[in-house]
């Protein structure tokens, strides 16, 4: 028998609701939870888009008629970027707006107010469609927007799901470039806050001397220059979630401070006397070993156990075996898209020397390289297309004995990570684990007489 709450791998329906007025989206919300469904509520477009970007779901439930950006213009949307899943739309009952909405590619147009028998009837119908969509390829999963089928990758997944079911802090580890902002998307858009806000922290890119008044807030002449009482993202993220990205560079007396908002759950914005109750999530993130920095003591203990509750690494790509071809495959059909590009094929020769690099910016160089070649190579890329360092890559002859000295090593593979990220010694300097200071001194001493960064007659930035 069929059951409507159901998709065709017999899991819950995921379903989103999308609207304006509230009263009319929490009673469909009731009625799909009675159901069985497993739903997302978002008010208003926008949020919509962002979770669709990073989860997945059978069926879309939006208003036709909305402020700004309408349920027509939605429907678009998923039509384009995520045509395999189905769209009901609600509204008047007007019969030229039923009809334009099912020639635009809407399932279903359902009559405010819904009732619930339509609504159910509507949902036994996409449940056979569903089961009628032949299965993705087995070799490829793709969810939240991250692309794998490695052993390291399905454990990324599981505890996603695991995060999202609860309100516990997160601390996501992995190298820069492993895709640890995508993990936090998909805590926060799998969970009951996904119709909240989702605000984005990076620790490092923000001085210390500002950091806590952009976490924080700060009233009105709280110093030079503050004209006005602006809130912080902590404030901004309120009933949502925060996700604090490089969490390792902040400095021990804003560790004290982040401490104070996990455990009373209130900030003080700077210069104002009262404090604020806040109700957010937080996901952190870091590219270093905090536990080594707490044992040097450059990392606060009692915050890195409250952030550490779920810890989620996320693999290297270089421990992804063959994702690797998996995922120059879906970045070609992205990019060339995005850039109408031909989705240029690339030969087995190049696929084999990508395999065995071993990509010092993980997925950011990759999707780097994926790029670059799509505007510049004209037909199949070959081994010869691709920059030196990774035709010239070690890791492509592994039974050739490696007679270079350390200085040498160190030397090629600075190269190799100046080159991976355009010459940017601030980014080299995060994925090689030096501060830029010591990245410049090294450069100096390994690459006399060369310019500031290989290639450029002036340092980036």
């Amino acid at each position: 028998m069929d059951k409507p709450s159901e998709n065709a791998r017999g899991k819950p329906l995921r379903v989103l609701i999308v609207g304006n007025d509230l009263a009319d989206l929490e009673l469909i919300q009731g009625m799909l939870c009675a159901s069985g469904c497993k739903v997302t509520l978002c008010q208003g477009v926008e949020r919509a888009v962002s979770a669709l970007e990073f989860g997945t779901f059978d069926l879309v439930v939006s208003e036709r008629d909305m402020p700004l950006i309408s349920g027509i213009e939605l429907l678009r949307y998923v039509m384009e970027n995520v045509p395999e899943t189905q769209m009901m739309i609600t509204g008047a009952a007007d019969v030229k707006a039923a009809v334009q909405a099912i020639q635009d590619g809407a399932e279903e147009y359902l009559v405010k107010p819904v009732m619930e028998a339509d609504l159910q009837a509507a949902l036994l119908r996409a449940r056979r469609k569903l089961a009628q969509r032949p299965k993705p390829p087995p070799h490829l999963e793709t969810a939240y927007g991250i692309v794998g089928a490695c052993d390291g990758i399905q454990e990324v997944f599981r505890l996603i799901e695991k995060a999202a079911k609860t309100a516990v802090n997160v601390l996501i580890s992995g190298e820069s470039g492993t895709g640890k902002e995508l993990v936090a998307r998909a805590i926060h858009y799998r969970g009951e806050r996904a119709r909240a806000p989702f605000v984005a922290v990076n620790c490092m890119a923000i001085p210390d001397t500002l950091l806590e008044s952009e976490l924080f807030g700060h009233v009105k002449g709280a110093f030079t220059g503050a004209g006005e009482t602006r809130p912080g993202f902590f404030q901004m993220a309120d009933s949502g979630t925060i996700f604090l990205d490089e969490i390792g560079d902040s400095s021990l007396n804003m560790q004290g401070k982040l401490l104070r908002v996990l455990q009373n759950k209130e900030v003080r914005p700077v210069g104002a006397s009262q404090v604020r109750k806040v109700d957010t999530r937080i996901i952190a993130a870091t590219h270093k070993n905090l536990k080594a920095m707490v044992e040097r003591g450059l990392f606060r203990d009692d915050l890195y156990y409250r952030l550490d509750v779920i810890d989620i690494p996320v693999p290297p790509l270089r421990h992804r075996g063959d994702d690797v071809p998996l995922l120059v495959s879906h970045l070609v059909e992205k990019y060339a898209k995005e850039m109408s590009q031909p989705a240029h094929r690339f030969t087995d020769g190049a696929l084999r020397r990508i395999r065995a690099y071993h990509w010092p910016g993980n997925v950011r160089e990759l999707e780097n390289l994926v790029q670059r070649l799509l505007v510049t190579v004209d037909g199949d890329i070959r081994s010869a297309d691709l920059p030196p360092h990774l035709r010239d890559s070690v890791s492509t002859r592994p039974r050739r004995a490696d007679r270079r000295t350390l200085a040498q090593v160190e030397a090629d593979h600075i190269l190799n990570v100046l080159a991976s990220v355009d010459g940017n010694k601030t980014r080299a300097a995060q994925i090689l684990g030096i501060d830029r200071k010591t990245l410049r001194a090294k450069c100096r001493g390994l690459f006399p007489g060369l310019p500031e960064t290989p290639g450029k007659s002036a340092p980036p930035g």
